[in-house]
This record gives structure tokens, C-alpha cells and sequence, in this order.
């Protein structure tokens, strides 16, 4: 495995890119987040077209030009510190064939978004780079945990954390170690097959999700199974599974780690041996804390469920 770059530390008073490369976000929608950075002693820096709008079958925060001009800029202005995404949505699979990492590469800038920015996440580590599945600036409807920003601000002062796990009767007990790569579920599942995908052998893979019908969950995991992608990881990590299926029966509609959806994953892999950990922090839930993608960490299920980084 090639050796992963991790940004360094960025400490009070640093500039912090906030930038939408993908769904149209209100300004509104940003300022309890952005005052949060204020007070935790970082500058907000707002991309020139944050809070653009362009409808064409979604509305996005700006034309395609217009959304990597904020990216590159974000990525080659040695005055900025750190990138967080404003929010996800659709569309960052329409940038990163036009991304300049030319200064991230000598010089890499911690890259912060959950959802569609696991494409930005896979193409990040595709360089060399790691970077945080964590919260967007904006939160969603289901609001974010103070102790979600609070972990990533830790990573950006140099800190990586160190998780314990509730029990789930779907866990697969057992212990690996590997690079932690993954996201968004339906990102992953639209990257697969292209050179843009993560890469799978030795891996511990992350996956959450929301909004899907069942059927649909189910067509994602065949399509990963029917790639080689179980036989190639070490181990893997379930997260959120929000607002999934859409039948009236669904008694578990709004809950953070939905039961039926994970009773799907659980019979889809139960022929795999590697271990498996369910209901994780992170995802479209309150409890959202941060993953290092590119990291090497410790994933132990049993008596005392844990993912530690090495």
C-alpha cells in the first residue's frame, strides 16, 4: 500500500474554505455552523459562488465552471487552511476530472463533507491524501451532535479519535486492521467500476445511507458483492441507515440505524468471515462523528466494539 499524506494540524486563527460543490445551500442554512468556527477560533473564508443557484434537473450552487472555480480555488490559495463543504447533494462527480491538486499534493489541506462528497473523498485518496467523512456546515433537518464538530475540530488540532460502539445483534464478531475507505453507499455503488473507485483488497470499508427504498439497497450491496468487493476487504462498518424503504409498514421510518435495512446487509455478507459492526456514529444521523478515510485503523467486534486508529 502506498504511503497516505495526512494534512497537517490547523490551529486557531487559520482560514477555512467553506465551499457547496454540489446541492444550492442558503446562507441561513450555514450561520449557527459558521459562528461555531468563529468561536472555536477559525476564519470562514466563503467561496465565491456559495451561495449560487442553477437549476438543470437539480438545483445546484452554481454551473459546473462555476462550482470547480471554488473548489480549485479552495485547494491553491495558500491562505486557506482547511476545506469544509457547505453540504452535499448531487454533483460532485461532475468536478473531479477538472480538479487542480498541483498544491494539495505538495502541500495537502484537510478536505471536510460527508454524502456526495465521497466522491471528492475517493478521488483525495486516489492522490495519496486523506481526508474526513464528517459533517457539512449545514445541518440537515435531523440537526448534528455539539460532539460531531467537536471530533472534527480535534482532527484538525492534530488529535485522530478513538471510537466505542454500542452492541447490534447483526454484528460479525472478530478483529482486523486496514485502510479505512468508503462513505455514502450510492456513491460508492456510482464510482464502482471506474478508475475513480476506491480500491478493495485489505480494506475496512464504511458504508451508510439514507433515503432508499430496500429494493434499492439490496441492488447496491448485489452490485458490490457481484464486483469481488467482499472478498477483497478485511472488514467492514455499517453507519446510519436513515429514512430507508417506503412502505406504509416501515415502523422504523425515522430511525438513525433502521432495522430492516440492516437485517439486509446482515444477510447479503453472512457468508463472508470478516468481521462486521453495525449501528456506527456517522452518516445522515444527530450522532455524525468523523471517520479519517486513508487512515489505518483497528476495527475489533466481540465483547467491547471499538474502531481505534493506528
Amino acid at each position: 500500500m502506498s504511503k497516505i499524506i495526512f494534512p497537517k494540524s490547523i490551529y486557531k486563527g487559520g482560514n477555512i474554505a467553506i465551499i457547496a460543490p454540489a446541492g444550492s445551500v442558503g446562507k441561513d442554512q450555514l450561520q449557527s455552523t459558521l459562528d461555531l468556527l468563529v468561536t472555536n477560533g477559525y476564519n470562514p473564508i466563503l467561496g465565491k459562488h456559495l451561495f449560487g443557484k442553477y437549476q438543470f434537473g437539480y438545483e445546484y450552487s452554481g454551473t459546473e465552471k462555476e462550482r470547480i472555480e471554488d473548489l480549485n480555488w479552495a485547494f491553491n490559495d495558500d491562505k486557506i487552511g482547511a476545506i469544509w463543504a457547505a453540504r452535499g447533494g448531487y454533483g460532485c462527480q461532475h468536478l473531479i476530472k477538472k480538479l487542480d491538486l498541483k498544491k494539495q499534493i505538495k502541500n495537502p489541506k484537510w478536505y471536510i463533507g460527508y454524502s456526495d462528497n465521497t466522491v471528492i473523498h475517493s478521488y483525495l485518496l486516489k492522490k495519496g491524501i486523506a481526508s474526513i467523512n464528517g459533517q457539512t456546515i449545514k445541518t440537515s433537518s435531523f440537526g448534528v451532535s455539539d460532539q460531531s464538530y467537536n471530533e472534527i475540530f480535534k482532527i484538525l488540532n492534530g488529535t485522530s479519535p478513538k471510537y466505542l460502539v454500542e452492541e447490534s445483534q447483526f454484528n460479525k464478531k472478530g478483529k482486523a486492521d486496514g485502510q479505512l475507505v468508503g462513505g455514502n453507499l450510492a456513491l460508492i455503488y456510482a464510482l464502482l467500476g471506474t478508475k475513480d473507485s476506491f480500491k478493495w483488497k485489505d480494506k475496512i470499508l464504511f458504508i451508510e445511507e439514507i433515503g432508499e427504498n430496500f429494493y434499492a439497497l439490496d441492488r447496491m450491496l448485489m452490485s458490490l458483492e457481484m464486483a469481488g468487493v467482499f472478498k477483497k476487504i478485511k472488514g467492514l462498518i455499517v453507519g446510519g441507515m436513515i429514512n430507508m424503504g417506503k412502505e406504509e409498514s416501515n415502523k422504523n421510518f425515522n430511525e438513525s440505524f433502521d432495522q430492516f435495512a440492516n437485517e439486509i446487509i446482515a444477510e447479503r455478507i453472512k457468508k463472508y468471515q470478516f468481521p462486521t459492526l453495525f449501528r456506527f456514529p456517522n452518516g445522515h444521523i444527530f450522532e455524525n462523528r468523523p471517520l479519517i478515510i486513508g487512515a489505518n485503523v483497528q476495527l475489533t467486534v466481540g465483547k467491547e466494539n471499538s474502531v481505534f486508529y493506528i
